[in-house]
């Protein structure tokens, strides 16, 4: 995608001394790595990521404690410990980062920088999801407390094609020596580059200056980095925002869907009320079988896949005055027919009659993790089907974001890897 204005109005990534951890100082690099803060969503897993190494970036971007002011502070105490005892050291040089991705038949190139929050201005970043405020003013007092970037954000461009521009430095850094290389116990390694060289950094700087930018992961941070440059005034570091770019035309990403599992709604009495209104009919198991139902099913319209107490129900043909009458008309059409859409104004907000709020409602990346907690809480699990990526190019072009927790672009990228401090 390029800027409709000038190339003073593009994308501005600038090099940073990026934060790593001392090889020496830990166990492995791939033990002290976690996904995303938002993919780690339940305590075994945070328990389960702590045990694997003490310095284990988890304690840094999900600290447990009983309050949100006391995480805060562990997480600042645990970052100034780490820097003090060497764990964590500065590249002496700013840098920009070569970041691969690879696992069998698929490998994903891009570039870890700071991104110039300015950005937000004119169209040039490109959000496609709202956001829930609590989790911003969560993230926000982290990053307050830190000083920290403590993961990249995933944005994706369009660029021009192999061989080309930007594409041109990532392939050829990637042929040298990485600074480090790992493999994560879920098959993929990680490998990372600095670029230095002042004509391959002017190269990307030159290419991405006529370029727009959407948020494929990471809302919630792009928010609080907005916030808090805010809060900051200008000129500081709080003007720019670590993110990891990857130009789609040379490494398309994966897009899965977010489910949602409904604590305090039991699958029984979720089917009675969406009754009369939707098509509801049971399916064979088990899950794969299951979701290959909900993905017939998606080509001709909204469906859903509903489960919790072991049994499978697609929830399909929404009745269309339904619709009519609970879905906003000010949004495209295209908006408005989207499962995920229907799903919050239409099923949770009308019928089911959920708060969207974290005591109600959990949303998760994994359709059997999803499946596992509905049926240990007694709840509800509500299993979507992916959105294709065009329909939400498309959607963020005309400044139309969808419903939170709508899409999940992948693979993402480790956290732990480079981190950007702000002191």
């Amino acid at each position: 995608m390029t800027t409709p204005g000038n190339a003073e109005h593009g994308l501005r990534l600038t090099p940073f001394h990026g934060l790593r951890y001392v090889p020496e100082r830990v166990g492995s690099l791939a033990a002290v790595t976690s996904p995303p803060y938002d993919v780690v969503v339940r305590p075994d897993g945070v328990d389960y990521l702590e045990s694997a190494d003490p310095h284990n970036i988890v304690r840094l971007i999900l600290p447990q404690a009983g309050t949100p002011a006391a995480r805060n502070e562990q997480a600042a105490r645990t970052l100034s410990d780490w820097l003090a005892e060497g764990v964590l050291s500065a590249d002496p040089q700013p840098a920009l980062y070569v970041y691969e991705q690879r696992r069998a038949g698929l490998l994903q190139r891009g570039i870890i920088g700071a991104l110039a929050l300015s950005a937000a201005e004119d169209g040039i970043v490109l959000p496609h999801e709202d956001v829930m405020p609590d989790v911003v003013t969560d993230r926000a007092g982290l990053m307050r407390a830190t000083s920290a970037n403590l993961e990249p954000l995933l944005l994706t461009y369009r660029g021009d094609g192999p061989g080309a521009g930007a594409d041109a430095v990532v392939e050829a850094t990637a042929a040298r020596e990485p600074l480090l290389s790992t493999v994560t116990e879920d098959g993929f390694r990680h490998s990372l580059w600095a670029v230095t060289d002042p004509a391959e950094l002017a190269v990307v700087t030159s290419d991405l200056a006529h370029r727009q930018a959407l948020i494929a992961d990471g809302h919630h941070r792009w928010a609080t980095y907005l916030r808090l440059q805010e809060e900051h005034g200008s000129p500081t570091p709080w003007d720019f925002g670590l993110v990891l770019l990857v130009d789609t035309v040379r490494y398309p990403l994966q897009v899965r869907a977010i489910h949602r599992m409904l604590r305090r709604l039991p699958l029984s009495e979720a089917l009675a009320k969406a009754e009369g209104s939707f098509r509801i009919r049971p399916v064979e198991g088990p899950l794969p079988l299951a979701l290959e139902a909900l993905a017939d099913a998606s080509e001709r319209g909204n469906a859903f896949l509903l489960t919790g107490d072991g049994t499978f129900h697609l929830v399909t043909d929404p009745d269309p005055a339904l619709i009519e009458r609970t879905v906003r008309r000010d949004r495209p059409e295209a908006w408005r027919r989207l499962d995920a859409t229907v799903l919050h104004a239409s099923l949770l907000d009308a019928l089911w009659q959920v708060p969207d709020a974290p005591d109600h409602i959990a949303y998760i990346h994994d359709a059997a993790a999803t499946v596992a907690m509905a049926e240990r809480h007694g709840g509800t699990a509500v299993l979507l089907h992916p959105v294709r990526e065009e329909v939400v190019r498309d959607l963020a072009r005309q400044g139309v974001t969808m419903p939170r927790k709508s899409t999940s672009f992948g693979p993402k990228p480790a956290t732990g890897l480079v981190l950007r401090s702000l002191g």
